[in-house]
């Protein structure tokens, strides 16, 4: 029997003896959005020999009206029971690959591009493996047209044993881990009512598809409390918004492709040139790792956000960090791009940092060198001098990027690639458009 015939076997008689009810198929639309169909034991073989179909063009970023119908085929590898079932409603949860009618690989499927993103990577030999320290805000409503309300005044590492928030949080790494999805840390971040929970390194197919599994889990365990969670980048002024700090690393089968022994850094060649390809490439990526009109206004100065294309050890100014290697651990040796938000789709994300490190392996980029300093408290002409660059400051700025860019376009496809242009461009004129608070009490006293 062929490793995806046992997984469906599994799953098959797990449903039967667990007594579960209703399977729920996830996939995502372009921008990240979690989709779901539900289905009954009785159809759950035939939606893995032929998949279910659906109509592609009522999700964002699918199909036409003219090419309507599309596949959901289950992958079995991502069968987890639900622990927010109730009494004897005993569900599961599958994601799902989106096939055109004709079984072939759905172009405005994300994590068909991801996972045609892998399949290059591991033509050249290489694993590419990911751990997002996800940070996001507990808020007492979501009402947006209160003000916002925290849930504690916490700061950076403080113990809050007594607030509703720190009991949240443990509630959520319960379930999380009932999932099958490791935690690694968890602790108050510096602003009120901001965590973060960083996932243990594991593929990248694995992690984006739990970092949508963390995302509803998070806001679930929110709402059964009366309390709201948000991953919006920057829901507060004055304080700093939310990442989604990426550690990334290749291995070559047990081996981190990324160590060298020798090395004063403790860096490979693989390394420096994956470094390289992602600097030189995250203006043109940056749209996709920071997706929304909010997310540019945590990428400014004086919010430990990076704003300028640098890389250093252990300088947080830096867009690429390289953390300290402890002794004896050389498989932990990585990189943390420090630039995207926990709104982004994680599939995209993933896919155009992969491509982008792999562009500069295989093209032998030169590594620039390493800032010293605290890039913000450098003058702009320090900056010019040392050819320091920058991310793009607001949604169209990074839009601008990313059309000109020949390897997102060929990294996302064609299809999404396009749509996504479209939609973006579509919400910064729908911002552009507004006349907000700011201005009218800036401007109306005195004009």
């Amino acid at each position: 029997m062929a490793p995806m015939e046992r997984h469906q076997d599994y799953v098959l008689r797990t449903v039967e003896e667990r007594g579960v009810r209703l399977i729920r198929l996830w996939f995502t639309d372009v921008l990240g959005q979690l989709k779901s169909v539900a289905i009954s034991p009785a159809e759950l073989e035939n939606a893995f020999e032929e998949g279910m179909h659906f109509d592609g063009s009522a999700i964002d970023g699918f199909s036409r009206v003219q090419e309507s119908d599309v596949l959901a085929r289950p992958d079995p590898n991502t069968f987890e029971l639900l622990p927010w079932n109730r009494g004897d409603d005993v569900s599961a949860r599958m994601f799902c690959d989106i096939l055109s009618h004709d079984g072939t690989p759905f172009e405005g499927d994300p994590r068909q591009v991801l996972k045609r993103n892998l399949d290059k990577a591991h033509e050249r030999g290489f694993q590419f493996m990911v751990a997002p320290e996800m940070e996001f805000f507990y808020f007492s409503s979501g009402d947006a047209s209160k003000p916002l309300e925290p849930l504690d005044t916490g700061g950076y590492f403080d113990l809050t044993t007594t607030d509703a928030a720190s009991d949240l949080r443990k509630r959520t790494i319960a379930m999380l881990e009932a999932m099958g999805i490791p935690v690694e840390y968890s602790f108050h971040e510096d602003a009120p009512s901001q965590h973060e929970i960083d996932l243990r390194y594991s593929d990248a197919l694995s992690m984006a598809d739990n970092v949508m599994t963390f995302r509803l889990v998070v806001r679930e365990i929110a709402l059964e409390q009366g309390a709201y969670a948000t991953f919006m980048p920057k829901p507060l002024e004055g304080v700093q918004g939310s990442g989604m700090h990426t550690h990334m690393s290749l291995f070559e089968g047990d081996t981190n492709a990324f160590h060298e022994p020798g090395d004063p850094y403790g860096l490979s060649k693989v390394a420096y040139g994956f470094i390289a390809g992602v600097l030189r490439h995250a203006p043109e990526l940056t749209a996709v790792t920071n997706q929304l009109v909010n997310s540019y206004k945590r990428l400014i100065a004086g919010y430990e956000a990076p704003t300028y294309v640098t890389w250093a050890r252990n300088n947080r100014s830096a867009l690429v960090r390289i953390p300290v290697t402890k002794a004896g651990k050389q498989s932990s040796t990585r990189i943390e791009f420090r630039s995207p938000d926990p709104a982004c789709n994680p599939y995209l994300a993933f896919s155009v940092l992969l491509a982008a490190g792999l562009k500069g392996i295989e093209e032998g980029y030169e590594l620039p060198p390493e800032a010293a300093a605290n890039v913000f408290e450098l003058t702009p002409e320090e900056r010019a001098a040392e050819q320091i660059g920058s991310l793009p400051q607001s949604l169209s700025d990074a839009l601008d990027a990313m059309e000109r860019s020949e390897l997102v376009a060929e990294t996302l496809g064609e299809h999404i690639f396009e749509w996504f242009l479209r939609n973006k461009r579509a919400e910064w004129l729908a911002y552009k458009s507004q006349v907000t608070p700011f201005e009218l009490s800036r401007y109306l006293p005195n004009l």
